[in-house]
């Protein structure tokens, strides 16, 4: 699934509606894909290029304080210790909990390719893009380790703004973490016990401020690029960033 999800972004179908002509590294990945893209643009609005209604001008509106933003020992691609807390304060971060082996379209891979976008939109943005920072941490730190966190990324991770991929050392640790930011994780077994490698979870998304407050956050229903991006530049304008009005 992975892979398949690697080659349709790569190729700009998921994205940017496009067509792709290169072909995959082994066709067996692909069965029924034509008929899965099909229902891709059907279901949640984040695979959507825009949304069908105006999304607000930022700095136009508010964004609340929701409560303060949780911390914990997390780890590096490389497998270095890093305390989650201390990657929030100095830009605005937008933080999401996925695991790579999900099948849920409207699930991680959902998250993943709205944090793609959101990046692509900032990018070549030299006085913001480096303001943000983006953060996708596991909740299958047994799996997910950070080698497979590293693969997952790959391609991502480079440029501003900083995209960054993450998993804990165990399931002792991750839970104080993930229980902070009210994400329930069940894992899923088949008949006979054994688990199927699939977790049963609710999509979410943190808008995050340089206070370390959370100020918004996203379901599946309004996790889209346009929204994710006009709130990111809300809140640089409140910091004094970015003038208001400006071209979003």
């Amino acid at each position: 699934m992975r892979k398949v999800f690697r080659y349709l972004m790569l190729c700009g179908v998921i994205f940017l509606g496009t067509s792709c002509d290169q072909s995959p590294e082994h066709d067996s990945y692909l069965p029924g894909s034509h008929a899965a893209l099909s229902q891709i643009r059907v279901i949640a609005d984040g695979w959507k290029p825009d949304l069908p209604y105006e999304v607000p001008e930022p700095g136009t509106y508010d964004l609340p304080r929701i409560r303060a933003a949780g911390g914990g020992k997390v780890l590096g691609p490389d497998g270095n210790e890093l305390e989650l807390g201390n990657l929030m304060g100095d830009k605005i971060v937008l933080l999401t909990f996925i695991y790579s082996s999900c099948r849920d379209l409207n699930g991680c891979p959902l998250a993943t390719a709205v944090f793609y976008k959101v990046k692509e939109r900032f990018k070549h943005d030299l006085e913001l893009a480096d303001k943000v920072r983006l953060i996708s941490v596991s909740f299958d730190p047994e799996h997910d380790t950070p080698e497979v966190m590293k693969l997952y990324g790959k391609g991502f991770e480079e440029g501003d703004p900083q995209w960054m991929f993450l998993t804990t050392a165990s399931e002792n640790i991750l839970g104080p973490i993930i229980s902070h930011y009210g994400q329930m994780v069940i894992k899923e077994y088949d008949e006979n016990g054994e688990y199927k490698g699939t977790m049963a979870h609710v999509l979410r998304a943190f808008l995050i401020d340089m206070s370390k407050n959370i100020r918004q956050e996203y379901s599946v229903s309004f996790l889209h690029d346009q929204l994710v991006t006009a709130d990111i530049k809300t809140l640089l304008i409140e910091q004094g960033v970015l003038t208001a009005h400006t071209d979003s």
